[in-house]
């Protein structure tokens, strides 16, 4: 396999996660009883939602993942890079890769197993992610 293949792998890889990531936030969003497994379990209303201003960051989480499920095939060159300077998406992912790093530690202190085993999982597996993506570019 080739270092482009394998980029455009990892590109499409992360996509996945972070479209699961969307579904639960989007979810979380809408009102689905899950909030003991988001925010650190700590915004929780008594049948399980979150209050509506967490439920409006969800919402927006969702919105900024969509993005930036756009860039990582961008970076990857899954997908056109429009106007980005090759400089802009690789410093991109490099960031991507430093927050994802920071969430995994967030998610690790959570109180819910969803949160710290299965969201640090994904949030680990996305800085991996980054790190091949953006060393690779």
């Amino acid at each position: 396999m080739s270092s482009s293949e394998f980029i455009r792998l990892a590109s499409v890889a992360s996509v996945f996660l972070i479209a699961v990531v969307v579904a639960f936030q989007t979810a979380l969003a809408a009102g689905a009883p899950w909030g003991a497994a988001a925010y650190g379990g700590r915004f929780v209303e008594g049948d399980g939602r979150l209050p509506t201003r967490y439920r409006l960051s969800s919402a927006v989480t969702a919105l900024v993942l969509l993005a930036i499920a756009w860039l990582m095939l961008a970076a990857g060159s899954v997908i056109g890079q429009g106007p980005v300077p090759d400089l802009v998406l690789t410093a991109s992912v490099w960031v991507l890769a430093g927050l994802f790093t920071l969430n995994t530690a967030g998610n690790l202190s959570g109180k819910h197993p969803v949160e710290r085993f299965g969201a640090s999982a994904f949030t680990a597996a996305l800085t991996v992610l980054c790190i091949a993506i953006a060393a690779g570019r």
